[in-house]
């Protein structure tokens, strides 16, 4: 067992982070709750031109979270039954989920085994392989984009559209363009432990395309662009204005957050190679020109070993993924078996994500790398 120490270091620390922008957050909050203006609104268009901004692209329109935005654009795509739509196996259950609820079928290509994002190689040739593919949603992972030049160039050929899932991505950029301005429809995230999180479910879609920007305003607001008249069958899915109110205000210090988190990074790496423990951290790829860390993530073997010892020291870990999407029991009818993707697999045995959260210190991050390198000692 290892000597529990008087520190304690979360996995991430939101009490830190609200503490500092408490004032203004609550100053907005209150001009809200005055308004009575509870839902979409001025407030919520707003945050949708800062976002627009802020994502290089003309249009950007909210919903109620990160899972409505995939289905959201996979509806404004006309994805449905019938269809397939390649997309990886090593990420959360929302893409996959999205794309079956509509009745269509994910087809999944393993991951690379650096960027853990999807490989575009073998996305292109099971795009060769296979007939019925009319989409693909390749994942941002962990706050690295995926390598989107290929797979868009594939795309155009085949006439589908690249729906970029951007949840944990907010700000990265492949090759200086920002995640969410490269394919079709850019999909965010705004949940708790995002990098620009809000106090509950909330998401955002972003397009170059204002034919498609108008579609998603509408379906999202159940396919109505006029109050009872419905040109679409949409769903309930508006971001409501108390989220886009705190958002408004969070979005303000991102970069600096953003900035921190590529620090603590960096500090994580140095102090590792240092240490010369046997594990492997995130490095991100020469395309990934601005990562931003959602996690920050390492792989090694005796994971849940050293998972453990970690938590005896009071340091918190997460593991993302422990099982491959294609292993799911919900995804059981789809015919994947152990072996299928094996990048995919070897990855839910060996990652683990540590803290990386803006508020962390120099010296936590050394004790966080003490406790790993003793660990393996």
């Amino acid at each position: 067992m290892p000597t529990v120490l008087a520190r304690r270091i979360p996995l991430l620390d939101l009490r830190s982070q609200f503490a500092e922008v408490r004032e203004e957050v609550m100053a907005e909050i209150s001009r809200v709750c005055e308004s009575q203006e509870l839902i979409l609104g001025e407030t919520v268009r707003r945050f949708e031109q800062a976002m627009a901004s802020y994502c290089s692209v003309p249009h950007a329109i909210g919903c109620a979270s990160g899972s409505d935005a995939l289905t959201l654009a996979l509806m404004a795509c006309d994805i449905g039954p019938g269809d397939k739509v390649l997309t990886v196996p090593f990420t959360f259950f929302a893409t996959a989920g999205s794309i079956a609820q509509l009745g269509a079928t994910p087809v999944f290509v393993d991951v690379e085994p650096t960027t853990f994002n999807m490989d575009a190689g073998k996305a292109i040739e099971l795009l060769d392989s296979t007939d019925g593919i009319r989409a693909i949603i390749p994942i941002h992972l962990y706050g690295g984009c995926a390598d989107m030049d290929p797979l868009c160039a594939a795309a155009r050929k085949r006439n589908i559209p690249v729906i970029e899932d951007a949840a944990q991505s907010i700000g990265a950029e492949y090759q200086g363009r920002r995640a969410g301005s490269i394919g079709q429809i850019g999909c965010f995230s705004f949940y708790p432990t995002k990098n620009l999180g809000a106090f509950g479910d909330a998401g955002l879609l972003t397009t170059q395309d204002p034919e498609l920007a108008a579609k998603l305003s509408a379906l999202r607001v159940h396919g109505s662009n006029r109050r009872y008249y419905h040109d679409w069958i949409g769903i309930n899915s508006r971001l409501d204005t108390l989220q886009a109110a705190v958002l408004n205000v969070k979005l303000r210090y991102l970069d600096q957050w953003t900035s921190a988190r590529q620090a603590n990074a960096a500090t994580y790496t140095r102090l590792l190679t240092e240490a010369g423990v046997p594990v492997q951290p995130l490095t991100p790829a020469s395309y990934q020109t601005r990562h931003v860390y959602n996690q920050f993530v390492i792989t090694c073997d005796h994971r849940d070993e050293l998972r453990r010892w970690l938590a005896d020291s009071q340091i918190g870990t997460e593991v993302y993924y422990p099982l491959s999407l294609h292993l799911q029991s919900c995804f059981r009818y789809l015919g994947g078996r152990e072996g299928d993707f094996p990048v995919s697999e070897d990855l839910t045995r060996r990652v683990l994500a540590l803290p990386v959260y803006p508020e962390l210190t120099a010296d936590d991050i050394a004790f966080v790398v003490d406790r790993i390198a003793a660990f393996f000692r």
